[in-house]
C-alpha cells in the first residue's frame, strides 16, 4: 500500500509519514487487499478485529476499545431503520474509528508531535490517542467551539489554541503552522479513512455478512462517506457482497458545499453561501476530497440532501425521545432520512442504517436551548 496523488498519479512510499504530495495536494492510498470473513479476529471487539484489512501492522496499534458499536433495530417515520451508535466510542464520536489507525501509523513512523484543526470531536479524539501514544499534540479550534469539547481536548494534555473566524479560518491557520509541526489532519491524512472504512466491515458482519440497502451519514469533510466507499468496495472485490449499499450524505443547508456541487452535477466546489449552523461538526465550507466524495455517493446510487436548522432541531428532539442523546450533527442525518423517506428515495421496507456520529453530552447546553429544556420546580 502506497500514497498516491490523485491529481498526478505520482506515488510515495508509506515508509515515511506525509500528509500531502510534493506539490501540496492531498493524497489517497492505493487499494488495500481487504479481507474475507475467515480473516476476522473473532476474539477482538474493536476496529482491529479487521486488522487483516488495515494498512497498518496491528503490533503498532494504539487502541482504546474503539469500534464494534451497537447496531439497534428501530423505526423512523414509519420505516424500519437500524441506528448505528458511533457516539459510543471512547471519546464520544466516530472520529476514534479513524484516529486509532492514523495515530498508530504515525507513531510507527516516528512522529512524536502532531497538529490538528477541529470543530471539536476530531480534536478530542486526537488528543486522547496522542496521549495514549505518548505524543505531544496541538489542536486548533474555532473560538465558537463548545466548551465541553475544548475541556475534553485540554484534559488529555493537548495544547489547545482558539482561532477567531470560521471553521475554514481554523483550517487555514493549521496549514500555516504545519511548517513547524506534523499536520495530522484527519481530513488530509488518508490513514484516517483507512480506519473509518471499518464501519463498512462492522455493518456487514452485524447484518449477518450482508450489506444494507442504504447508509445515511452526516457529511462535513466526508470521512464516513469515504470510509463506506472504501470498505464496501473491498468487500465487493473479495466476493463477500454482491454490490455496494447506496450512500446518502446529509449536509446542513447553512453550510452545504457538497450538496450545491451535487445539484450542479459537477465534481468540484461551486459558489456557496455559508452561514452558521448548529451542526458544527459538519460546518466545512471547503472540504478536501470533493471529487472522491461526490463520486462515491453517485457510484453507489445514493444522493446528497441538505436540511434546515428547524429540521435538525426537530430530528434532535425525536431522537432524544427514542433514547438517542446525540449532538445536532447526528440529528442532521436523521433529518435527511426524513426527507429521503418523504421523497421515496428510500423505501420503508429497505434495509437502512442511520449513522449517529457524536454524543449529545458534548453539546448539552446548546441542546437545552434548542429543545427549550428545563426541570420543573415542585417547591413552589
Amino acid at each position: 500500500m502506497n500514497y498516491i496523488d490523485p491529481a498526478t498519479g505520482v506515488t510515495y512510499s508509506t515508509n515515511t509519514a506525509r500528509w500531502c504530495s510534493d506539490t501540496g495536494g492531498y493524497l489517497n492510498l492505493t487499494h488495500g487487499t481487504g479481507l474475507k470473513r475467515g480473516d476476522i479476529k473473532a476474539s477482538c471487539y474493536s476496529v482491529w478485529r479487521y486488522a487483516k484489512a488495515i494498512g497498518v501492522d496491528d503490533k503498532h496499534a494504539v487502541a482504546m476499545g474503539e469500534g464494534w458499536t451497537p447496531l439497534i433495530d428501530g423505526e423512523w417515520r414509519g420505516a424500519s431503520v437500524r441506528f448505528k451508535l458511533e457516539f459510543m466510542m471512547p471519546t464520544g464520536s466516530f472520529k476514534d474509528r479513524g484516529m486509532t489507525v492514523m495515530v498508530s501509523y504515525l507513531k510507527s513512523r516516528g512522529i512524536d508531535h502532531v497538529l490538528e484543526d477541529s470543530s471539536g470531536n476530531a480534536g478530542a479524539s486526537l488528543s486522547a490517542y496522542a496521549a495514549a501514544a505518548g505524543m505531544r499534540c496541538r489542536i486548533l479550534v474555532p473560538e465558537t467551539a463548545s466548551y465541553p469539547k475544548i475541556a475534553q481536548i485540554a484534559a488529555c494534555g493537548a495544547d489547545v489554541v482558539t482561532i477567531r473566524g470560521t471553521r475554514q479560518d481554523v483550517a487555514d491557520a493549521a496549514l500555516r503552522m504545519s511548517r513547524e509541526i506534523f499536520y495530522a489532519s484527519h481530513n488530509w491524512q488518508p490513514f484516517f479513512a483507512e480506519g473509518t472504512k471499518t464501519l463498512a466491515y462492522e455493518l456487514w458482519e452485524q447484518l449477518g455478512f450482508k450489506a444494507p440497502d442504504n447508509v445515511v451519514v452526516p457529511l462535513g469533510y466526508g470521512s464516513n462517506v469515504a470510509g463506506c466507499e472504501i470498505g464496501f468496495n473491498e468487500l465487493v472485490r473479495n466476493g463477500e457482497i454482491k454490490k455496494m449499499p447506496r450512500i446518502f450524505g446529509v449536509q446542513a443547508a447553512n453550510c452545504a458545499p457538497y450538496f450545491n456541487a451535487w445539484q450542479a452535477g459537477v465534481e468540484h466546489l461551486v459558489p456557496t453561501e455559508i452561514t452558521p449552523t448548529i451542526a458544527e461538526g459538519i460546518a466545512s465550507s471547503k472540504p478536501t476530497r470533493v471529487a472522491e466524495a461526490l463520486r462515491a455517493v453517485r457510484n453507489s446510487g445514493g444522493s446528497m440532501v441538505a436540511v434546515s436548522e428547524d429540521e435538525i432541531v426537530a430530528a434532535l428532539g425525536v431522537l432524544a425521545r427514542k433514547g438517542f442523546y446525540v449532538e445536532p450533527t447526528s440529528a442532521a442525518a436523521a433529518a435527511g432520512l426524513t426527507q429521503l423517506l418523504a421523497s421515496g428515495a428510500i423505501k420503508p421496507k429497505e434495509s437502512t442504517v442511520l449513522v449517529l456520529t457524536g454524543t449529545g453530552l458534548k453539546a448539552s447546553e446548546k441542546i437545552g436551548e434548542l429543545l427549550k429544556l428545563k426541570a420543573r420546580d415542585l417547591s413552589a
